[in-house]
Formats: C-alpha cells, structure tokens, sequence
C-alpha cells in the first residue's frame, strides 16, 4: 500500500508543531460547538423561559449515557487505529474503521429503542420536576429518535483525527455548529413553526446529519489509506474486544459523570428549587466553554502520543505531555478569571430573570475555586487512556466521581449553612482531591518512560 495518505508525520515532527497542528483545529471545533450550546440555551432561556431552561438539566444525564457508549466506540476505535499506524500494521487500522462503523450502528440504535421506551421514569430520576418534565420530554424525545446519526457524526470526527485529518473533523464540526445556528430560531420561533423547545432538537439533528453526509464522502475516498469499502464491516471478535478494552475507558468516565449529575441535580432540588438546578444547568455551558479548550487539546494530543507509543518513542510521548500540561492549565486559569470576576456577565447571555442570576453567579464563583488544576486532571486521564492504558484512566475518573464528590455531596450539606452551598463546593473539593491523586499517578508512568529512554537513547523530542 502507497503511504501516501498516511501520517508518519506523527513519529518525525517536532512536537510543538505538531500539537498546533492536531490540536488547534479540535480547539475551533469544541469552542464552535460550545458556542452552539450556548446559543441554544440562550434562545431557549430569553425566548421560553427559566423552567424550560431548567428542563434542560435533567436531560444532560441522558445525553452523557448516550454519549458514554458512542466515546467507547469512538474513542477505542481511533486510539488502536492510530496505535496500528505507528506499528505500520495498515490492514488492521482498515478493519478497526469498518467495525467501528457497524458498532455505532448497533449501539446507537439500542440506547434509543430502550431509554425511549422508558423516557419519563428516567427523566423524573434524572432531576426533572412536575414543572420541567414536559420541556426534557419533548426535547429528548426528538434527539433519541436521532441517535445513530449523533453517534456516527461523533465517532467519525474521532477517527477522521486520528487518520491524519484534523482539519476535516474541524470543518465537519463548524458546519453543524453553523447550521444549528441558523436553523435554532427558525425551528423555535418563526416560519409558522413556533416548535418551541423540540425545534432545538429537530435542528440538532438535522445539523449533524448534514455533517455526517460530508464526513462519509471523506471516508469513502478510494485516494486515502484507510477508507470505508467492502470486506472491512464484518464483526470480528478480537478487534471488538481491542476497541472496547479501550474505549471503556471514557465510557466510564462518561457514566460516571451521568451518575454524578444525577445526584447533583437532585440534591440541588432537595435544598434549593428549580432555579437551583436550572443554574446548574447555566454554569455547566459556561464552563464546558473553558473545558473545551482542553478536550481539544486532548485531541490533538491523542494521535500524536498513541503513535509515538506505538513506535516506542517514549521521549516524544513525555514531550506531547508536558506541552499539552502547559497549555491546559492556561486555558483552565482563564476560566477561573471569568467564572470568579465576570460571573453575572456570563449568566446574562441565558436569563434576565434575577433569582435565577443570584443563583448562577452563586454557584459559578464556587465551582470554580480550583480550575486552574483542573485542566491537568483532564489531560493526565486522557493521557492514560491514548497510550492504551484504559484501567488507570478509569480509575481517575471514578475516583473523583465516586471516592471523593459522591460522599462529599453526602456530607458536605449535613454541615454547611445554608445546605445548598455544600452541594455547590462539593464540586471544587472533589477536583483538588483527583488532582493529587493523578500527579501521583502520572509521576510512576514517567519514571518508566524516563528507563526507557536512558537505556534507549534517541534524539530528544522537540
């Protein structure tokens, strides 16, 4: 086979230059998909309502349940794909895309079929209220009939990345993105349609299947190495258990965090109201602008350490890391300046209405109090999980889910004045808490790498 298509890059370019590469067009597409949350929410709080904004809440564990399953295909899929590059072995990345096609499929079609048939239980579990569940309902309804297209859209940008082509899965996402904008307060106001809050679903959807038809084209180029074509779709055993080894990894991470907002919504409802959740709902949006930053970074840093795992230079896989470290605590500091001075300036963009502003800016200055170390903790158990080490991923993230926040949501509210702030600073003591416990972590896997490279000598990553 030519590897003419194929990114040895990986393995040769100086690092810094890589990371700009791989990471800065994952960086424009998460900031663009994050403004699109944020639009939507806009439209949907200005235009609606606080409660139908609230009505959002109980719908982000559902989606992350989705979600969870769609990176465990994803995720796994492009990790090996780009393990098998490095390792050169080209035929075994063609059948990793093929089967995670089929993957996708099955498992965006399962997840529809059983949470739609059990929608408002879930919904009423998940933190919905007799004056939210209706906005969650019709609002899920409409996403879950198009799941599959979500999961393929998702799972193709990861492998798009992860072949070499990051710029591709950047325009993919800025398309949807853009398309969501315009098609939003059509589906929602205007044009006779007058949807309301199942308009944004329809308009999700529809986005993401227009992106998805591009994403297929690319992929079925006859031009590039790895490419969807006949013989590569049947299910083979070993492959599936390779991807899924991997890819549980921030399934996981993902069920945990579904789990996690379950009992934070909850206990906001026990000890505040509505607009206590609904807050929530805002400060998540605002956040996940910052955090999406550092996915991005995560993203790019992804294929470049994979490979060099893969090829066994471990000095450019401590090289990917440190840079990725810098540029995440960066990022993460400047969600900490926003989130601790300008916070009702960024409540305003969802809500006028001013008890649910006292909230937001109430919770946002305290779920922020550790954000510069966040962006360390992303990185650190994204890191495990690209150099094929899911278990150590896994237990970061269900440390800070499970050991640390659940008791913390448990315990801080017995004590705190009024309870409602114990549910809000459970949230940074958890963080400060994984923190730790990842450097400690990160610390031994470095020592390693450093063995490696002393009785190995190679010219140092640049």
């Amino acid at each position: 086979m030519s590897e003419k298509h194929i990114p040895t890059e990986l393995g040769t370019e100086k690092i810094s230059k890589l990371l700009k590469k791989y990471a800065i067009p994952s960086i424009v597409a998460m900031i663009a998909s994050s403004i699109y949350n944020i639009v939507d929410s806009a439209y949907i709080g200005h235009g609606i309502g606080p409660m139908a904004l609230s009505g959002l809440a109980p719908t982000f564990p559902l989606m992350n349940i989705s979600a969870a399953f769609g990176a465990m295909v994803g995720v796994g899929a492009s990790t090996m794909i780009s393990v098998r590059l490095g390792q050169k072995n080209y035929e075994s990345a063609q059948r990793f895309l093929g089967n995670a096609f089929v993957l996708n499929i099955l498992v965006g079609i399962i997840i529809a079929v059983v949470t739609l048939s059990f929608l408002n239980p879930i919904l009423l579990f998940f933190g919905a209220s007799e004056n939210t569940l209706q906005f969650a309902r019709e609002y899920m309804f409409w996403i879950l009939l198009g799941n599959v297209i979500t999961h393929l859209y998702f799972g193709f940008n990861a492998i798009l990345r992860s072949t070499g082509h990051p710029d591709v899965a950047m325009k993919a996402t800025i398309l949807t993105v853009v398309v969501n904008c315009i098609l939003d307060p059509i589906f929602i106001f205007h044009w006779g349609l007058n949807l309301g809050i199942k308009g944004a679903a329809i308009a999700t959807i529809l986005s993401q299947s227009i992106s998805l038809c591009w994403q297929l084209r690319v992929l079925t180029d006859k031009r590039e190495l790895l490419h969807l074509h006949r013989g590569i779709y049947r299910l083979e055993g070993r492959i599936v258990k390779e991807i899924l080894s991997i890819g549980i990894s921030p399934c996981l991470m993902n069920l945990a965090a579904c789990i996690v907002v379950i009992f934070v919504n909850r206990a906001l409802l026990t000890y505040g109201d509505d607009y206590a959740v609904g807050a929530f709902s805002v400060i998540h949006k605002v956040t996940f602008v910052f955090a999406t930053l550092v996915f991005g970074m995560n993203q790019g840093m992804q294929p470049i350490a994979g490979y060099n795992y893969g090829a066994q230079r471990y000095d450019r896989v401590m090289g990917v890391l440190r840079l990725t470290l810098l540029w995440a605590t960066a990022a993460m500091t400047l969600g900490w300046i926003v989130c601790e001075f300008l916070p009702r300036y960024a409540a305003l963009i969802f809500t006028t209405d001013e008890q649910m502003l006292t909230e937001i800016v109430r919770g946002m200055r305290i779920n922020a109090l550790v954000f510069p170390l966040i962006g360390s903790q992303m990185v650190i158990g994204n890191f495990f999980q690209a150099i094929a080490k899911p278990w150590t991923s896994i237990f970061l993230s269900l440390s800070r889910q499970f050991l640390f926040l659940l008791p913390f949501l448990l315990w801080f509210p017995t004590f705190w004045k009024p309870a409602l702030n114990g549910v809000w600073y459970a949230l940074p003591a958890s963080d400060l808490v994984s923190c730790i416990t990842g450097f400690i972590l990160l610390a031994r896997q470095m020592r390693i790498f450093r063995k490696h490279v002393n009785s190995n000598p190679v010219t140092p990553a640049a």
